[in-house]
């Protein structure tokens, strides 16, 4: 029953802060400066007045502010996310046919950098002082620093040109045909660059996160205990250590595994990747609100989903949290 009620409560919130994220963005978007009428005019070749006026007539532009967020409101309610300006379909085909591959990204990379930053945390801890914690904090701190967007710039040049080892642009190979395993072959080929690049900044995260829960749990009484009665150091670090050690990190991760969509941007862009990091930056450049809205309102609703998934494997990890509720 507590669980029942406390999914509840966690839908309520989420509800309210999906909504208030729609309401902020929309305000925020349309604030700022630009017009998608005087864009679509220009791309057209007429920039004239008149011509402007029917574009911002055409796509309820002319409203009040007020009156375009309550149409805008109901709108999101019933389902629909609007028409695109510029590609003159529905949003919320766009978005689902995008989708798809931001998800494949963004999962491969958050399983790939959790493993990967536990792996290594774990190693650096287990050895603290020697040669190989430190050229595991090195390389970490090394990838923290780096920005996002150089790393993805390198690993084209390096692995894709220089190497020729991995291909180098976009989801699949154009014109190839390929079906059944051999497309998910392709598919998966193309996405090594991407889930690294994307994964490495996490992925020194969560190693420095790891280490240094390690080494807090390692110094606590229950630790020297187990250590007093000669229970073997694997051992204690495998389901003595480790256990306690994660859940810092299992809620570090579910903050970040929300942004990693956010994330994507770059990566997608780089890369060519068809998501929907990519449409949006794609939507801002041509100033198509509704694209962008939607991507905000798809991207927001993934972070709150991803939290209250959280929040309810927080209670089976540790058994604690229901017991103090």
């Amino acid at each position: 029953m507590k669980t029942l009620d406390f999914l509840f409560q966690r839908l309520v919130k989420a509800v309210l802060v999906v909504i208030g994220v729609v309401i902020l963005n929309f305000l925020l978007i349309h604030l700022a400066p630009g017009d998608p009428a005087a864009v679509l005019a220009g791309e057209a070749g007429a920039g004239d007045e008149k011509f402007i006026a029917q574009l911002r007539a055409q796509f309820g532009l002319d409203q009040p502010l007020h009156w375009q967020l309550w149409t805008y409101l109901k709108g999101v309610l019933s389902g629909d996310l609007g028409f695109s300006y510029r590609n003159q379909v529905p949003v919320s085909r766009l978005i689902l046919d995008r989708l798809p591959a931001t998800l494949l990204l963004t999962a491969s990379a958050f399983v790939f950098s959790l493993a990967l930053g536990i792996v290594l945390g774990v190693a650096a801890a287990y050895r603290r002082g020697s040669v190989a914690d430190s050229v595991v904090m090195t390389g970490a701190l090394v990838f923290y620093a780096t920005p996002l967007f150089w790393v993805a710039l390198m690993a084209v040049l390096v692995f894709s040109i220089h190497l020729d080892w991995l291909p180098p642009f976009d989801m699949e190979t154009i014109g190839a045909g390929y079906t059944g395993w051999a497309r998910a072959a392709d598919i998966a080929e193309h996405l090594v660059l991407p889930t690294v690049t994307l994964g490495m900044f996490f992925t020194a995260i969560y190693t420095r996160l790891t280490r240094a829960s390690m080494l807090e749990v390692m110094g606590l009484d229950f630790v020297k205990t187990a250590r007093a009665k000669g229970v073997p150091k694997g051992r204690i670090v495998r389901r003595h250590v480790l256990r306690n050690a994660i859940l810092p990190v299992f809620t570090f991760a579910s903050v970040q595994a929300g942004q990693l969509v956010g994330g994507a941007v770059l990566t997608e862009t780089v890369f060519a990747w068809p998501g929907i990091g990519r449409l949006m930056f794609d939507a801002l450049m041509q100033r198509d609100y509704p694209v962008l809205l939607g991507v905000f309102l798809v991207t927001a609703t993934v972070v709150v989903i991803v939290n209250l998934v959280t929040d309810l494997l927080y209670r089976i990890v540790d058994p604690r949290i229901e017991a103090a509720g």
